[in-house]
């Protein structure tokens, strides 16, 4: 049975899914394509555009490349050998720097010998985050989550022990890129595609929009059934995400009713402004939950853990779960309605009601 906020979107694609090596066209140039994760989020949507470069050479461009492993490698390889029509890639465009995004974009590009086009700030955390063990996992990390609440040994233990996460899933970066910027107007087959930019979920997330296709890829900004994570981590500690986020979805409102949205995960879907507004509601809801806790007593991001996450999580999911709770916290904090109280003995942080 469909949650009633998926149930008010409509799905013009129905139940349809393509699969492992298929491509699907949802709008005249635009195909869909799905590659597996090895998480609870078990898959990506990845884009086709019928693409033409400055010399009029006609060909594709990909948009979002998997992560970095094997299964991918040979899902792209059937897409290359059975859905391109005999024609090459002309460039590769990554939404943000997180892994299932960019993960194969070094392959993808060394293969077709074409550029990579992302934002600035995401190319470049992409390449800091490829060479470090801290931001997803290892000591630092560990600290990070004991500090907000996490005592559970084995589960320390594990976030500790995965010191290279982020470089198994991307192991390089395209050496060069072309930058996307917010309001850039890039044509792609004939077609303008504006840049939009987005902040809360990764450093400088860029969704394309198609006036004449009447397409959004709106990447991990807006997805159809789960809300975007929206996390603090140990590399910026003091972070406030959520209202970044917020702010950034609302500027998609002024796209047209009607609108295709192309999301990283789950179905295409119309009903944008909707959707934007279930958004934004659910998170004045977990706001407003995530006070009442704090006027109780004192929480800690661990501690709202059960009040924000109604399922039980595995570790990868605790520590996105953690980041969201902190990300809350953050933004309880901005608008004056908890403030952070000294460590206690434990040396656990932790956040209590302003009256």
């Amino acid at each position: 049975m469909s949650h009633p906020n998926e149930a008010a979107l409509c799905y013009p694609m129905g139940e349809r899914l393509p699969a492992p090596g298929e491509v699907v066209e949802v709008a005249p140039g635009v195909r869909w394509l799905r590659m597996g994760l090895p998480f609870a989020l078990d898959h990506i949507n990845l884009w086709l555009l019928r693409d033409r470069d400055e010399a009029g050479r006609e060909g594709w461009a990909i948009v979002d490349c998997g992560i970095a492993n094997d299964a991918t490698r040979h899902a792209w390889e059937q897409v290359f050998d059975s859905a391109l029509g005999g024609l090459p890639v002309l460039r590769v465009f990554v939404t943000h720097m997180h892994p299932d995004h960019i993960g194969l974009a070094h392959w993808l590009t060394d293969h077709w010998q074409c550029r990579a086009w992302i934002s600035a700030t995401d190319w470049n955390a992409a390449r800091v985050a490829s060479g470090l063990t801290a931001g997803f996992g290892g000591d630092s990390a560990a600290r990070f989550f004991a500090e907000h609440g996490l005592t559970d040994p084995a589960a320390l233990e594990q976030v500790r022990a995965r010191r290279n996460y982020y470089a198994s899933m991307v192991p390089d970066v395209p050496a060069t890129y072309r930058r996307l910027m917010d309001g850039q107007v890039i044509r792609i087959g004939g077609r303008d595609w504006q840049a939009i930019s987005g902040y809360g979920h990764a450093p400088e997330h860029i969704a394309l929009h198609c006036p004449e296709a009447g397409v959004l890829i709106s990447g991990d900004m807006v997805l159809p059934r789960i809300s975007t994570n929206i996390s603090v981590i140990d590399l910026e500690p003091e972070a406030d995400p959520l209202p970044q986020y917020l702010a950034s979805i609302a500027r998609f409102n002024p796209l047209p009713a009607e609108t295709l949205v192309l999301p990283s995960h789950g179905r295409p879907f119309t009903g944008l402004h909707e959707r934007i507004r279930q958004l934004q509601a659910h998170h004045v809801d977990r706001l407003d939950d995530a006070w009442a806790a704090c006027a109780e007593r004192p929480q800690s991001a661990a501690d709202l853990l059960p009040v924000l996450f109604k399922r039980a999580l595995d570790l990868h999911q605790t520590t996105f779960a953690m980041g969201e709770s902190l990300a809350h916290l953050h933004a309880l904090q901005s608008q004056g309605r908890v403030r952070a109280c000294p460590p206690g003995p434990d040396g656990v942080r932790r956040f209590e009601a302003v009256a």
